[in-house]
């Protein structure tokens, strides 16, 4: 199943039953899973991670520093690129290497790789939960003695609202 996004659901994804899709609840799941770890939500942490969960389509590092250089408490680029590195080594998001944009994790309590399907007529990125992909690609990388350490698999192609309006 896909679930399309309304403004308060993070992006969409297949297989939602173990996914956090409220932008509140997934801002609380990962104050827990901070409480537990012993790390800091500072409120930039916070504020980045909410406007990364509430985009409808991936968002660039550029448009999160628009984005808090118009509020409270501004920060400087090397902050907000500091502040998405720990969001990422922490799994509180995923980076989309192909088109270098940030989208929410929907699991952000378990270390997992995610394949995503990207629209490249309206942005979309679905988040696949298939972990036989992930699984055959550590398989085959062993079988030929490379040692992975990180996956990101990207698709790129149209997503069905767009291939049955003819967009792209």
């Amino acid at each position: 199943m896909i679930s399309r996004m309304s403004p308060g659901r993070l992006q969409a994804c297949i297989h939602p039953d173990d996914h956090v899709h409220d932008v509140g609840d997934f801002l609380r799941e990962v104050g827990e899973v901070c409480a537990e770890r012993s790390l800091r939500l500072t409120p930039l942490r916070e504020r980045i991670l909410r406007l990364v969960a509430r985009a409808e389509r991936p968002v660039k590092a550029y448009d999160l520093m628009e984005l808090v250089k118009g509020g409270k408490g501004a920060a400087a680029p090397p902050t907000v690129y500091r502040t998405l590195d720990f969001l990422l080594e922490n799994g509180f998001i995923h980076k989309l290497e192909s088109i270098n944009a940030f989208v929410a994790c929907h699991q952000p309590r378990k270390p997992h790789s995610v394949p995503f399907l990207i629209c490249n007529s309206c942005g979309l990125a679905v988040e696949m939960e298939d972990e036989r992909a992930t699984r055959i690609l550590s398989e085959q990388a062993l079988a030929l003695g490379f040692r992975p350490q990180a996956q990101t698999l990207e698709v790129h192609g149209r997503c069905a609202q767009c291939h049955a309006s003819g967009r792209g």
